[in-house]
């Protein structure tokens, strides 16, 4: 039976204009963002002459990711592909929706049925995430690409700040080798030239070469950490002689040095 779609009662009304009145939008079709805010549950239990929000979760979830994908692209030219990819999963994360869409209220608005209520269901992060997808698909359909776009980059570009700026915890050689990977298309490659000490306090002293130069010696209580000593001592060579042109260098080794040796 097909079903029939009833009027936004004033007070619904007055909810969904709070609503966009947070995110400083408007909609065109009310009806369309009520129904963004619609989980299966109110459906099923309350009122089944609604449409639940399923299929703008799925149009927001794939609208999120291009977005998100092209603000990486064009404000980080130097990041490598999987550096990128790490990024975005991040960014468009159950965690991370579930934290923008609580931050924004979207859970006082979202309609769900009693038996989801009670479990606690409104505060889920499933939920929350689910319907942060469907609005930004809902407001994809209402007033197009470039507001949705500009929605888009508004509630999520502080969290693409914030996982540039830890970028997953990287290390020296982890900089290193992307950074020789993109110029020269090869690797470091890391030679234990020393060790001294009894065994239980054992010191190794390691060189790296890189674009065919020997830098180092590194040194550490492990191999691990005296390459990992090596690669810093690479990068930061590397960074005076490009005198700071290859940005990468730049901004990620600083990044690293704030996370200490591993």
């Amino acid at each position: 039976m097909r079903k029939v779609k009833k009027g936004i009662s004033k007070k619904r009304a007055e909810e969904l204009k709070e609503f966009q009145s947070s995110l400083g939008i408007r909609f065109k079709s009310l009806e369309l963002l009520n129904t963004a805010l619609c989980h299966r549950s109110y459906v099923h239990e309350i009122d089944d002459t609604m449409e639940d929000n399923e299929k703008l979760e799925f149009l927001g979830d794939a609208f999120l990711g291009l977005v998100i994908s092209d603000l990486l692209y064009n404000q980080n030219l130097y990041f490598r592909e999987g550096t990128l990819a790490r990024i975005k999963s991040y960014v468009v994360s159950q965690p991370t929706l579930h934290k923008v869409g609580k931050e924004i209220g979207i859970q006082r608005f979202i309609l769900i049925g009693k038996g989801e209520e009670k479990s606690g269901g409104r505060d889920r992060g499933a939920l929350i995430s689910d319907c942060l997808e469907a609005v930004i698909g809902a407001y994809y359909i209402d007033s197009g690409y470039r507001q949705a776009r500009k929605l888009v980059k508004k509630l999520f570009f502080k969290e693409i700040l914030e996982v540039e700026k830890n970028r997953h915890q990287k290390d020296y050689k982890t900089i290193l080798q992307e950074y020789s990977q993109k110029r020269s298309r090869t690797v470091p490659e890391y030679v234990v030239v020393g060790t001294e000490g009894p065994e239980h306090q054992r010191r190794f002293f390691v060189n790296v070469k890189v674009f065919g130069k020997i830098y180092g010696p590194g040194q550490g209580r492990s191999k691990k950490q005296a390459e990992q000593e090596a690669a810093h001592v690479a990068l930061q060579s590397l960074k005076k002689k490009m005198k700071m042109k290859e940005l990468i260098i730049e901004s990620e080794s600083r990044r690293a040095s704030n996370q200490g040796e591993r």
